[in-house]
């Protein structure tokens, strides 16, 4: 029978051990501790489970689940293990004694008494302590043989024996290093970033240990407060991904990211180029040392497998995606979008043509790690960024669910680590196993929606094809562009019709193809009920007003007849013009007269008297008459234009000036104000003095009327 998988699992109230496939039960022998725990930890080699409690430190055999020993460590906050499993390293918060000296909160503890070669057997040895404040970065960096360590301080790296803490085997003085990475491979190397400073660009400096004398590899570059240092399992090559705390180009809330390639020996350094424009998002090392697979760019992001050399040799389809992880046998790739994205997993096969198997729905997943085995997934929902349906979940690499579990405030979830050697390669997808009774209990809890709610849209869109402007890229959409416009789909406006550029003022031309007798437009089927009606409404109005101006139904433009005076309306350019068009752009400005005629001219319209002697004062104007015989050419009869609104108000039952009318509407009101207090009055309701006084003033307004010609 094949060693099965195994997982651990810290809780708000205990810490659980449960071998995975193919049993799924929890691990015989360990009996799980309650209270408020920590941390949890496996050594690299897998051989050892330790957790903290506010007393002890526990380690226990992860075959097994027996304890093996217990450390006099109180109030530890982290734990980690040496490469080889030999060391225990404890991190406390940091605390002065007496005098007001920190205290050596940073402990390296030997985990089984005598089996270290070089140390005394004791009880409970400790190999060395030091002051460590900061919990970024709190543990010691081992080299893959154990034989050094390594930590940093103040403008150097400080390097121990692993059998001697209490002295400093070496020393790498860089100024202003504020990161490292000791390579895992069998070369010692090691890499130091300095962030930019005072001017001078960052840079990452890679070294042999111990030669010190100079860096065998160097990269300068600017853009670069913090890096993550990415090494390969053979330790060969070094990725780096920069990134700074502000985007100056305004871009991005997030900074900006850019990511760089270097040798162990110095024979390369690339910064590597991406072909979309946005952050970073995840990359990643195969376990083959021989290729890495980055996410990069705006949604939807970009997926990308590259080789040392820093070239594409693959691309996956976009989609909303920001991880990216490989089996541990390197066969299969796990493109997934989690965090704020769906959580939907895509498994290729890279041995097949990176062919996809399927597409996995993890949805809220905070942790997802490949077995050791290669053909399962391990997915959970912990807190506290979500702290309701937390629980662990196993995926085969197929895409069935095999377990489930739910948790109370599930806080971590890690594989016990294994060697690749431990699960030899064979078929991962045939037979595909059995799941367990528990993931099919979950699958019957779980309601397929029977049709997907998809995004909303307005009533007035709905029923439409969508827009391009508000598709993903993935869907056929216009590519994001952080300035705002579009770098595919040139001339594609919201509603995804191609915007038309004319001339302010000049008449549209007609599309080429269009006739106009082709009423129906692509896409009218389409359109909602609301929208058709509007639509036969325009198109019947444009028929309308097309069927008058060919009957000449229109009315005329205006033109200076002898002996009139030019309509003070329009100005003498504008009248010269035949048909309607559009004032000239706004930057040209064009003298015009009054619009509309003022009082005077108003007045003198409503006297008939002023309009008689204005007439008889005009001198009438000259006739034309012809050059050859003197006789006056025959005139031609003016088009009847329709009659002009007649604009003065007049008041019921008189007709005199505008004065009196509004004088005559001002008494009717008073009058209606009066018989409304009346009837008040009679009502029971209790007036005012004011409004007393008022009615006794009836007299006096039915009198001012009758002054005025007004009669009931």
């Amino acid at each position: 029978m094949a060693v099965p998988t195994q997982f651990a699992y810290r809780t708000s109230k205990n810490v659980g051990a449960v071998n995975a496939a193919p049993v799924y039960q929890p691990l015989p022998g360990f009996t799980r501790p309650e209270g408020n725990l920590r941390c949890c930890v496996y050594s690299p080699c897998g051989r050892y489970f330790a957790w903290a409690s506010p007393e002890r430190v526990t380690v226990a055999d992860a075959s097994i689940g027996h304890v093996i020993t217990t450390l006099p460590a109180e109030n530890v906050f982290e734990l980690g293990f040496s490469p080889l499993g030999s060391f225990i390293i404890t991190w406390q918060r940091p605390s002065k004694d007496d005098n007001g000296d920190a205290i050596k909160n940073l402990k390296v503890w030997t985990v089984l008494e005598g089996e270290t070669p070089g140390i005394e057997a004791g009880e409970h040895t400790v190999v060395g302590r030091f002051v460590q404040k900061s919990q970024t970065g709190w543990n010691l960096q081992y080299t893959f043989d154990e034989r050094y360590c390594a930590r940093v301080v103040t403008n150097e790296i400080q390097f121990y024996e692993s059998q001697d803490l209490g002295t400093v085997w070496n020393k790498l003085r860089v100024e202003g290093v504020s990161d490292f990475a000791v390579s895992p491979g069998k070369n010692h190397s090691i890499a130091v970033f300095v962030p930019e400073r005072k001017g001078q660009p960052a840079a990452v400096k890679v070294y042999n240990v111990p030669q010190f004398d100079g860096p065998v590899s160097q990269k300068n570059f600017f853009k670069g407060d913090k890096v993550q240092l990415k090494w390969n399992n053979e330790g060969t090559t070094l990725i780096v991904l920069a990134q700074t705390e502000v985007d100056k180009s305004g871009k991005s809330y997030y900074g900006e990211t850019t990511l760089y390639l270097l040798s162990a020996n110095g024979g390369f350094d690339s910064r590597i180029e991406l072909d979309k424009d946005g952050p970073i998002h995840d990359v990643t090392w195969s376990p083959n040392s021989k290729e890495f697979g980055v996410v990069y760019g705006y949604m939807p992001a970009k997926t990308t497998i590259f080789d040392t050399r820093a070239k594409a040799t693959h691309s996956f389809a976009l989609g909303p995606r920001n991880t990216i992880l490989f089996s541990p046998h390197g066969r299969f790739v796990l493109v997934a979008g989690f965090g704020n994205l769906a959580g939907q997993m895509d498994i290729y096969d890279l041995e097949k043509n990176y062919l996809k198997i399927c597409t996995i729905e993890a949805s809220n997943a905070s942790v997802c790690e490949w077995s050791p085995d290669g053909k399962h997934i391990l997915t959970a929902t912990t807190s506290p960024r979500l702290r309701v349906d937390n629980g662990v979940r196993i995926w085969h690499v197929g895409g069935g669910l095999m377990y489930n579990e739910n948790l109370q405030e599930l806080y971590h979830v890690t594989w016990r680590p294994q060697s690749p050697t431990t699960h030899p390669i064979e078929d991962p997808l045939h037979p595909v196993p059995t799941p367990h009774a528990s993931a099919l209990e979950y699958l019957g809890t779980v309601k397929t929606p029977s049709k997907p709610a998809g995004a909303y849209r307005p009533p007035g869109a709905r029923g439409q094809v969508t827009p391009l402007a508000f598709k993903r890229e993935d869907e056929g959409g216009a590519a994001y562009v952080s300035n705002g416009s579009l770098s595919l789909g040139i001339g594609v406006n919201g509603f995804g019709k191609p915007r038309k550029r004319g001339v302010p003022g000049a008449e549209l031309a007609p599309d080429e193809g269009d006739g106009t007798t082709n009423a129906a437009v692509d896409g009218d089927e389409q359109l909602s009920k609301a929208a058709l009606k509007n639509k036969k409404k325009r198109e019947s109005k444009k028929a309308k007003d097309a069927a008058e101006k060919a009957a000449g139904l229109t009315p005329a433009p205006e033109k200076s007849l002898p002996g009139a005076y030019p309509s003070p309306s329009r100005s003498p350019e504008r009248r010269d013009r035949k048909g309607h068009e559009r004032n000239r752009s706004r930057g040209y400005v064009e003298p015009r007269p009054r619009s509309r005629p003022d009082r005077r001219d108003a007045k003198r319209a409503q006297d008939p008297q002023q309009q008689q002697q204005a007439h008889l004062k005009t001198p009438p104007a000259p006739t034309p008459t012809s050059k050859s015989n003197g006789v006056p050419p025959p005139s031609k009869a003016p088009k009847e234009s329709p009659p002009q609104p007649d604009v003065t108000v007049t008041s019921p039952g008189s007709a005199g000036t505008p004065s009196q009318d509004k004088k005559t509407r001002a008494l009717l009101k008073k009058l209606r104000a009066i018989d409304d207090l009346k009837m008040r009055r009679a009502g029971g309701e209790k007036l005012e003095g004011t409004q007393i006084k008022k009615m006794d003033t009836e007299d006096e307004v039915r009198k001012e009327l009758e002054a005025l010609g007004w009669n009931e």
